[in-house]
């Protein structure tokens, strides 16, 4: 099932993951899901709270990206079409060395996009479906993915690591998405407002 991408200045957003403590019929039905709306969305990744569920989950595939990428597996090179999609529960980064500057998006921010700052290679630890834990290590757009994804996670979003000047030249576009989610929201909050009155 395809869910709906919520987008900058819902709440959700801005919340703690929960840690995902176990693979459930729900959960692995989720992933399922989230994985498919990443498709139909046409990202490289995609965390559970941008569908308004604030859980450690995360998926990413870079397959389509020409942008290049490196998975690791004690130290040997990984096919990366075997990882993909990349799905990550409970996703934690043990290790992160170099630095590096690349365009980055937010399907939570439509048409907006701003050169960041990120680490250049990540280790990772992180639970799969079968609740089974793995390492490995991600270099290039997976590891810029990955961090990405993992911030969502921490309700830390891509514009908090944008310079002073980006960010104050996309104020406009910012505040204007804001008000477009807020009205979104409005309906809703006011429908449990009547509901808490009955």
């Amino acid at each position: 099932m395809v869910l709906e991408i919520v987008k900058y200045g819902h709440p959700v957003l801005r919340e703690k993951g929960q840690r995902i403590e176990r693979i459930t019929a729900d959960i692995r039905q989720f992933a399922a899901d989230l994985t498919e709306t990443m498709y139909v969305a046409d990202g490289v990744g995609l965390a559970a709270h941008q569908v308004g569920r604030p859980v450690l989950m995360a998926v990413i595939d870079v397959r389509a990206s020409e942008q290049p990428s490196e998975l690791l597996v004690n130290g040997q090179p990984q096919n990366l079409a075997d990882w993909m999609p990349l799905l990550l529960i409970n996703p934690v980064i043990q290790q992160a060395t170099g630095e590096v500057t690349g365009t980055e998006g937010c399907l939570s921010f439509p048409e907006i996009s701003a050169k960041i700052r990120r680490d250049a290679v990540v280790t990772v630890h992180a639970t799969n479906l079968d609740g089974k834990a793995f390492d490995f290590v991600a270099t290039g757009l997976l590891s810029r993915a990955i961090q990405h994804e993992l911030d969502h996670l921490n309700g830390v979003l891509f514009i908090d690591r944008m310079d002073v000047a980006t960010k104050a030249s996309l104020a406009g576009k910012l505040k204007k998405l804001q008000k477009e989610t807020a009205a979104t929201l409005a309906p809703v909050k006011k429908r449990r407002r009547l509901l808490a009155r009955a």
